[in-house]
């Protein structure tokens, strides 16, 4: 893909952003679920790294590498005609700037990066780590020249023993990663508690990102709780193996 296009593709991911609250990028993981949801009318995607790992017989957690994950990424990005970006854990290790220059090189115009350090015994980066990571990430794409947008991911909820616990530490963290450049933040967990989602959507002047389950979760109550922005995560493709499973039971011997 050529830099103008992947130029004029981050700019308007970002404009989709402040046109739809919330904006649905579906989470897809090979051409053939991406052509389908551009063809549902959707504007833009992202790519999950659990389902996109679940396709290609690896694991979740970076069991791919970060070149894997390019290799496999690039063709469905060229796919479709409308900004992808890319769920890339924890960063597979890599400095930002790298990480932003091969995201850049495959056409991927946005990205998710959790504080769980899988290449690290699973470890949760500390606040000021993981804003720092995504300051990096936020200069490389400025100095790129390409707008990548920024989804600053926490895991501080899920692996909570009790999520409310952690609110306040939660808040803290991604006003941080707000103050870091982040264009949207993503407190994963939380999507099936209203008062923690309007804790954390009151908290913060960027999007808040959230996971909702396709056919589990209602799109109006995440709009009233100020929800700005939802992905699947890895919910679309098993509630797709569900719906599979029940079409070729009758037909299993």
């Amino acid at each position: 893909m050529d830099s103008r296009t992947t130029v004029e593709r981050a700019q308007r991911l970002k404009q989709l952003h402040a046109e739809h609250r919330p904006l649905v990028l579906p989470t897809v993981w090979d051409v053939w679920s991406a052509r389908t949801a551009a063809a549902a009318g959707f504007p833009a995607l992202t790519i999950g790294s659990h389902p996109l790992a679940d396709s290609r017989g690896a694991d979740d957690h970076e069991g791919q590498t970060f070149e894997e994950v390019l290799a496999a990424v690039r063709p469905i990005i060229a796919a479709v005609d409308v900004p992808v970006s890319v769920d890339l854990e924890s960063g597979y290790g890599q400095k930002p700037a790298d990480l932003v220059a091969g995201l850049i090189e495959v056409g991927g115009v946005g990205l998710n990066v959790e504080d769980t350090v899988h290449s690290d015994g699973g470890r949760v980066r500390s606040t000021q780590e993981h804003a720092s990571y995504v300051a990096g990430l936020r200069a490389a794409a400025d100095d790129a020249g390409v707008p990548v947008w920024v989804n600053g991911r926490t895991d501080l909820f899920l692996h909570a023993k009790g999520a409310s616990g952690v609110l306040d530490q939660a808040i803290e963290r991604l006003r941080a990663l707000e103050q870091a450049g982040a264009d949207s933040v993503y407190p994963v967990g939380i999507q099936d508690d209203d008062e923690l989602l309007a804790a954390v959507t009151g908290a913060v002047a960027i999007p808040v990102n959230s996971t909702a389950h396709p056919l589990r979760h209602d799109l109006e109550r995440f709009r009233r709780l100020g929800v700005g922005r939802i992905t699947y995560g890895p919910l679309l493709q098993f509630a797709m193996a569900d719906t599979m499973k029940d079409m070729l039971g009758p037909w299993a011997p």
